[in-house]
């Protein structure tokens, strides 16, 4: 695991989109697995920018969701669908057509999971998966206790996640839905890549977990901790448990460019 800490929440966006640059240069057809919620948006905005100057194209690649509310109407903002047209598709150049995410609307919820992962196993499986982290160490919907080994299926959220929800919902905890669709954390650990991004104090003891902590369901994020090829991107604030702080920055400027993300 790679640790990379920015000076400002807004370069681990920059870090992010560096990963993600690389990855369509080298292979103009890859498949991106996609999160929503704060963390990742700063990775979608400077991919914007970088798509509308010419740096960077994913018109030839596809993306999947890790997670989708089950219930919320079509056209309900918070909609998962909604939100990734909203903060990713409409920034970028990738076809709307290849983004693919779980149904939450259908009438046979675990059959919809199963022809989720056959739909990921068919496009070749994920080459790089973004991902945020809970202040509770969830990785998508997959809460504490959640088996490491899970696939794409129902999961019940946690107060706690909820609550952490409601400001999407106009602070809301009602409002929150109750259940989800979720990749699970096997299905995550599948993907070639694997770019974590997390900023803010409230994270830092999340981060702590992932990075420094022992390997458990009670922290699923932990798991990252067994990835060949995983990054996880954080700013000071969200860096302010590590014991290894130090080690991390100076080992990251000491990188040789030709290495990459």
């Amino acid at each position: 695991m790679e640790v990379i800490i920015t000076p400002t929440p807004e370069q681990t966006g920059t870090v992010g989109a560096d990963a993600v640059e690389a990855l369509f240069a080298a292979k103009p057809d890859a498949v991106l697995g996609i999160a929503t919620g704060s963390s990742p948006v700063g990775i979608y905005d400077e991919l914007g920018r970088r798509v509308t100057a010419g740096r960077v194209s994913l018109a030839g690649g596809s993306a999947f969701m890790l997670d989708e509310y089950v219930g919320l109407p079509a056209e309900h903002p918070e909609r998962y669908r909604n939100v990734v047209e909203r903060d990713f598709v409409a920034k970028v150049d990738l076809p709307t057509d290849r983004v693919h995410g779980p149904d939450g609307q259908a009438g046979d919820l675990a059959a919809a999971c199963a022809s989720y992962e056959a739909a990921m196993a068919a496009a070749g499986g994920v080459d790089l998966q973004i991902l945020g982290v809970g202040s509770d160490g969830h990785i998508a919907f997959n809460e504490p206790g959640s088996s490491l080994a899970s696939r794409t299926r129902i999961k019940t959220l946690t107060s706690q996640t909820r609550r952490d929800n409601a400001r999407f919902f106009g602070d809301d905890v009602d409002a929150v839905p109750r259940h989800c669709l979720t990749q699970g954390i096997g299905t995550i650990m599948a993907a070639r890549q694997l770019v974590l991004v997390a900023t803010g104090r409230h994270k830092a003891e999340a981060v702590h977990q992932l990075v420094e902590g022992p390997i458990s369901a009670m922290w699923p994020a932990t798991i990252l901790q067994m990835h060949p090829h995983a990054t996880v991107v954080v700013d000071e604030a969200a860096a302010s448990r590590l014991a290894l702080a130090s080690y991390y920055k100076e080992t990251y400027a000491a990188k040789p460019e030709w290495q990459g993300l």
